[in-house]
């Protein structure tokens, strides 16, 4: 009788250590952040939707009249790896996942105020789910415009399996298994994770649900998923590629340090003045806004045919300037140097956005030919950076970006653009734009503007 109480006492003990002990997962270094029980360890913030637990599912209730609202961790977290699964049955309910998420109580007169890296669930036809957005501060970050082929992975109605790594100043995404974004940026070093009901525009969404489940976490130990698809980079470090770029055949054309690899559109020498290098930026001076009168357009000493040029930049109250390609120096213009031009403008304020046809001497256009298709929301505002991007495809296929969004696509050498040049201040060219290569000109306006981080691959 002792033995078998003993025996029971001891297999009792047993059982106990065995339930309490580490899981398999928690020996791999990863640890369960939702019990599947209750929401221990969680809060909501920020607005008034519901949040609840049922047949271990986290399930968020969107309410009439509430800003977007987000169930937070308590705890913070610095470096991790983060999985999690994420389910929505309409279009209209859009989500996301707070990584490194910020939270002011004292914003909107009390009622709080989350902001920070949000990773995106979009189940509408755009299709940025993982992609990255900035909330409440800066905007999109990485729209999956950079990534086209990332935009079909969501499924509306079924669970969708995320992978985000956050470390040192690497954030990248994973959705349903496939690579979508990748942003390097140090605004936030730490934070809490988050989980969004958002906003909804119409009382009749009132009640529709958003799903999460499996949410994990590692911290120690990290082992970063291989970064395997051929994708730009949002790099926000200052002139400094990252290892994967440099692998992956990216390259810097303006150090950060001098006028290496610069020349003057009409001369050998750069600029003795009005360019100036300080801190990392290039900036033309300010002098009447008269087009390549002064210190006058740089130009690459090199020349390029297909490529992948990125470029940050920023303008001043008024200003002009432009991103020229396909510039061969052989036209002997009086003004500025010939060639394809990604135009840089402030909109509202210089007189030049209002001429041409159709707005297609505005921001982003392809100056005096194709307009601009952007949205001012992805615009950000004069005095902050911006991020320009031009890709020309071996093929001629041409594209125009801003902040990561496509707003211009078109063909050289192709009628359509033929015809638009014909109808433009180029007609007086032949075969305007059509160079086999050709340098990339930053432009002198006579207004003041900064460039930073511009960067070029060659696409074979």
């Amino acid at each position: 009788m002792k033995y078998r109480n003993r025996f029971l006492v001891y297999s009792l003990t047993l059982m106990t250590l065995w339930s309490c002990g580490p899981t398999e997962k928690q020996e791999d270094g990863w640890r369960d952040l939702f019990n599947g029980e209750d929401l221990s360890g969680w809060k909501v913030v920020a607005g008034t939707a519901t949040f609840d637990v049922a047949n271990g599912e986290i399930i968020g209730t969107a309410v009439a009249g509430s800003p977007n609202t987000f169930l937070i961790t308590e705890e913070t977290f610095g470096d991790y790896i983060l999985e999690l699964e994420l389910k929505v049955e309409h279009t209209s309910s859009n989500s996301g996942v707070m990584a490194r998420g910020q939270y002011d109580p004292a914003a909107r007169d009390g009622k709080g105020l989350v902001f920070g890296y949000q990773i995106e669930a979009d189940p509408t036809e755009r299709g940025w789910s993982a992609g990255i957005y900035d909330e409440a501060r800066r905007g999109w970050l990485y729209p999956v415009d950079l990534n086209p082929e990332a935009k079909s992975l969501f499924k509306l109605g079924e669970y969708n399996h995320y992978r985000i790594e956050a470390i040192g100043d690497e954030i990248k995404t994973w959705l349903n298994g496939q690579e979508v974004a990748y942003v390097v940026d140090d605004m936030d070093k730490t934070g809490f994770v988050g989980l969004q009901v958002h906003s909804i525009r119409n009382a009749e969404d009132a009640g529709r649900k958003t799903y999460f489940k499996n949410v994990k976490i590692k911290t120690e130990n990290l082992d970063p998923k291989p970064w395997g698809k051929d994708l730009p980079v949002v790099n926000n470090r200052l002139n400094q590629l990252t290892d994967y770029e440099i692998a992956n055949g990216w390259r810097l054309l303006f150090n950060g340090q001098n006028s290496e690899g610069w020349k003057s559109a009409k001369k050998d020498d750069f600029p003795t003045e009005g360019w100036s290098i300080t801190d990392g930026v290039l900036t033309i001076a300010k002098t009447d806004g008269s087009e390549s009168q002064n210190a006058g357009d740089i130009v690459t000493t090199e020349q390029f045919s297909a490529f992948d040029l990125a470029f940050d930049f920023r303008l001043t109250e008024g200003a002009n300037s432009g991103v020229k390609y396909f510039v061969t120096l052989t036209e002997g213009n009086k003004g500025s140097a010939i060639g394809l031009e990604y135009q840089i403008l402030d909109d509202e304020k210089h007189p030049d956005a209002k001429m041409g046809i159709d707005g297609n001497r505005t921001l982003s256009s392809l100056y005096d030919l194709i307009t601009s298709s952007k949205q001012p929301r992805f615009v950000r505002p004069i005095g902050e950076w911006n991020k320009g991007r031009v890709v020309v495809y071996p093929d001629n296929r041409v594209e125009h970006y801003i902040n990561g969004v496509k707003v211009v696509e078109y063909v050289r050498g192709s009628q359509e653009f033929r015809d638009l040049v014909a109808g433009s201040k180029y007609k007086i060219w032949e075969n305007f734009g059509e160079a086999p290569q050709g340098h990339i000109l930053l432009q002198d306006h006579g207004d003041e503007v900064s460039f930073k981080n511009i960067k070029i691959k060659t696409l074979n």
